[in-house]
């Protein structure tokens, strides 16, 4: 920034240079006062500002008046070298060439201006040659004229001032004239409707009723006064008038203001007038069009140019109340096209009203409020469709003595999975009608409701999976108006569909919704990057992977605690040490093959089946009934308490070189896997009962006999008859450990009480295979 302005402030002081050495070279040529170009050759040196205030270099006075060349001489000599000198001359020499030339040129152009003023004086002194002659001729001539025009004013002066007089009482006789003619004249512009002729008379003839009203002009006063009466009668009746041009309303507001009538009660009664009129609009928009109402507004901004703030807030009123019906609307879960049709003609007569009232911004308001209804319309969807899909739930059909009618549990769980996936592409097919149109709101919106669609999505599943773990009994609704549902109230079969439910959605309701946003929905953006992507598939994908065996596992759960819950109260109700000698099959055991067959009722009608597999029992270890292991038999023909003892060391001795064997696996998404799963923690929680108890031989016998006959009666469910037989083995050898005298029946004895038992069975269900 210095520099800049040092550069600028050398430019005018080069300039400057320039020219006072110009002035002197033309001073010293002509010849003027040496001693007045000395002194302004010195005003000039003094007027420039010098490096140092106190003194002046001798070699900075070459240009001044008090040049010394011997003292310049001494100077440069001493403080210069030999090619310093030289170059000063070449300088110099230069420097005087340059100055030769420059006087050189000014001497020529000064010449040439001399010889060109010289020209113009010649021809100025021929021209003014006789003009003196004619301007004294002109001066008498004017003073001719002056004189005869003095005497003409003298001799006129009396008549003037008569016609002067005589002119002005001309004029006041016509008025006085017209002031008695008025009456007649506003009659007849009554006559002929001129309302604005009569206003004009009578305002001109008002002062002097005011002046002179009371005294020879009363009669005229009070005939005028009452035909301008009429006249704001029938202005009135014209205001009031819809079916008058819009034109003549304002020219009758304006003759009124004319005539002092209080035109603000008019204005008043209009508005409210007005008022009513929008209301009516509103209940019945039939009866009126948005062009009707635009002109409305268009003559009262003529007619009342002052009301243009209350007609903004009638128009906006207008507009807010009629959006609220369409919100209102939204409860009745309408079509999109049929909001479409409502919102399209909301923004047709906003965009109507707007050219007459742009100061309402009625087009910027309706483009929020649409957004709001469509987002609102999107989410009261989506949240009508999970409510469907709860209700088809919820009338899920229960076990009732546990059995349920043939199908019908899988007849619900096909119209919970139509449900979902078929309810999904409606709403994909209801909400591309909010973005199927070319008109000036839907392009605005387009990519908006894109995003909408896909946010809804994204939180439709996410609440349809809280929705689902409330319905479960495993967690509470986020409505604090809803309670939640306990877990005994809960069907096991409802929790059971859910599991399989989340597995379709998983794997084909997300899919299918994907391509569907992706070929129908893509685009969108308007939302922030910061969010990250308005759908997001995986993530749904995992959340209802997760869920899924949550509600798998709770169904487990639940079947096995019920059914846990009967082997407890088995267990704990007689006492096992001194119980009798078996005759029969526990009823117990009837019982628990009740619930197992509720439990494969539910599993099969909702869950896949594997094909079956070639049984295995042999495969993995020593794990046989004990009536085929020959060691067996021939340790329950000994009846000695020594030999008993001996088996049990035997037993334990034989589970350690037995093959392991994994009982609990994963549980899959099929029926052989989650009638396993059930099956064998109910023979864990019975193992665990019976070490719990302590029992006498016959107590021994019973668990034996019990035992033995669900080895056989459980093979038809499940397929894993390995694991099976060794849980069922170990519930042998627990009552064995805690049996004082564990004497097992002898085979035959076994075979005719368990034979019974099955020809009791059949004979109770004849149709029995």
């Amino acid at each position: 920034m210095a520099t800049a302005g040092g550069a600028a402030a050398a430019a005018p002081q080069a300039m400057d240079e320039k020219a006072r050495r110009t002035r002197d070279l033309l001073a010293s040529f002509y010849n003027t006062d040496p001693s007045a170009a000395a002194a302004a050759a010195a005003a000039s040196s003094a007027a420039r500002p010098s490096p140092t205030a106190a003194s002046a270099s001798p070699l900075d006075t070459i240009n001044s008046a008090s040049f010394d060349p011997d003292v310049y001489m001494n100077v440069l000599v001493q403080q210069s070298n030999l090619e310093a000198l030289l170059q000063r001359h070449v300088k110099m020499a230069a420097e005087i060439k340059n100055l030769d030339t420059d006087l050189q040129m000014l001497v020529y152009e000064n010449y040439n201006k001399f010889i060109s003023a010289t020209d113009t004086i010649k021809r100025m002194k021929t021209n003014i040659v006789g003009m003196e002659a004619n301007m004294e001729q002109l001066l008498s001539k004017i003073t001719s004229v002056q004189s005869r025009s003095d005497t003409v004013n003298t001799s006129l002066f009396d008549k003037r001032e008569n016609i002067e007089k005589l002119h002005r009482t001309r004029n006041l006789l016509r008025k006085v004239q017209f002031i008695y003619d008025l009456p007649t004249r506003l009659n007849k512009c009554i006559k002929t409707e001129a309302y604005a002729d009569a206003v004009r008379f009578f305002t001109g003839a008002k002062p002097i009723f005011e002046a002179y009203g009371d005294t020879s002009f009363h009669d005229c006063k009070k005939a005028s006064e009452e035909a301008i009466d009429l006249v704001t009668q029938h202005l009135k009746t014209k205001l009031y008038s819809d079916s008058e041009p819009i034109e003549s309303r304002a020219e009758a507001v304006v003759l009124l203001k004319q005539l002092n009538f209080p035109v603000d009660s008019l204005k008043s009664n209009l508005l409210e007038k007005l008022e009513d009129c929008l209301l009516n609009f509103q209940k019945e928009p039939t009866q009126a069009s948005i062009g009707d109402i635009s002109k409305t507004f268009r003559a009262y901004l003529i007619i009342f140019p002052d009301s243009e703030k209350r007609l903004i807030e009638l128009a906006q009123a207008l507009f807010s109340n009629r959006y609220e019906t369409v919100r209102e609307n939204l409860r009745k879960r309408i079509p999109s096209t049929d909001l479409l049709a409502m919102l399209r003609s909301l923004w047709e007569d906003a965009t109507a009203i707007d050219e007459v009232i742009p100061e309402a911004a009625l087009p910027a308001f309706s483009l929020e409020t649409t957004r709001d209804i469509i987002r609102q319309h999107i989410a009261t969807a989506f949240l009508h469709l999970q409510s469907e899909i709860s209700d088809v739930l919820t009338r899920t059909p229960s076990t009732s003595n546990g059995k349920l009618e043939e199908s019908q549990l899988q007849t619900a769980m096909e119209t919970s999975k139509v449900k979902v996936l078929q309810g999904c592409i409606d709403l994909l097919q209801e909400f591309h009608h909010l973005i199927d149109g070319n008109t000036e709101l839907l392009v605005k919106l387009r990519d908006l409701v894109i995003d909408w669609v896909q946010e809804g999505f994204q939180d439709f599943f996410q609440k349809l999976d809280g929705h689902f773990h409330m319905l479960s009994g495993r967690s509470k609704s986020p409505s604090q108006e809803m309670e939640s549902v306990q877990i005994d109230k809960v069907p096991t079969a409802l929790v059971l569909m859910l599991a399989q439910l989340c597995v379709f959605i998983e794997q084909t309701a997300i899919p299918k919704v994907t391509e569907e946003l992706a070929s129908c929905f893509s685009g969108g953006g308007a939302r922030s990057y910061e969010y990250g992507p308005p759908f997001v598939p995986g993530e749904i994908c995992r959340l209802y992977r997760s869920s899924g065996e949550k509600f798998l596992h709770h169904y487990i759960n639940m079947k096995t605690q019920k059914i846990s819950k009967l082997l407890n109260k088995r267990f704990t109700t007689p006492v096992w040490i001194k119980h009798k000698e078996p005759r029969e099959v526990n009823m117990f055991v009837d019982l628990l093959l009740l619930e197992f067959n509720g439990v494969v009722s539910e599993v099969k009608q909702v869950l896949p089946g594997l094909i079956r597999r070639h049984r295995h029992s042999d495969s993995t270890g020593s794990t046989t009934s004990s009536r085929s292991n020959p060691m067996r038999e021939d340790m329950l023909n000994r009846s000695n308490t020594h030999r008993a003892r001996s088996q049990f060391l035997e037993n334990h001795l034989a589970k350690l070189f037995e093959q392991k064997m994994e009982i609990f696996t994963k549980v899959e998404y099929t029926q052989e896997s989650v009638i396993s799963a059930v099956l064998k923690l109910c023979l864990k929680s019975l193992q665990e009962f019976v070490r719990l108890q302590t029992f006498n031989r016959s107590g021994f016998q019973q668990i034996q006999l019990d035992m033995e006959f669900l080895k056989t009666s459980l093979k038809e469910f499940v397929d894993d008859e390995a694991a099976i037989s060794f849980l069922l083995k170990e519930v042998n050898n627990a009552a064995h450990e805690r049996c004082l005298d564990p004497i097992p029946l002898e085979p035959p004895i076994l075979d005719k009480l368990i034979s019974a038992k099955l020809a009791k069975i059949k004979e109770q269900s004849p149709n029995m295979q």
